[in-house]
């Protein structure tokens, strides 16, 4: 799993207490929801991180990947 990096968010009362319903009906924790949203929002925007390493060629014989 990759590493995960803590930071502070300050939100207002009302947009946390929307955010924690969000979550619950979806069965996840506050920060699990947060992290699901940014991450749909990155994807919409095309803003999706790029892997730092180049993919291994799917087109290899069996062991060399």
């Amino acid at each position: 799993m990759a590493e995960r990096k803590p930071f502070l968010l300050r939100l207002d009362p009302k947009t946390l207490e929307s955010l924690q319903r969000w979550a619950n009906d979806d069965l996840r924790s506050l920060n699990a929801q947060i992290e699901f949203l940014l991450r749909r929002a990155l994807q919409e925007a095309g803003r999706t991180p790029r892997p730092s390493y180049p993919p291994a060629p799917t087109d290899a014989p069996d062991g060399f990947a």
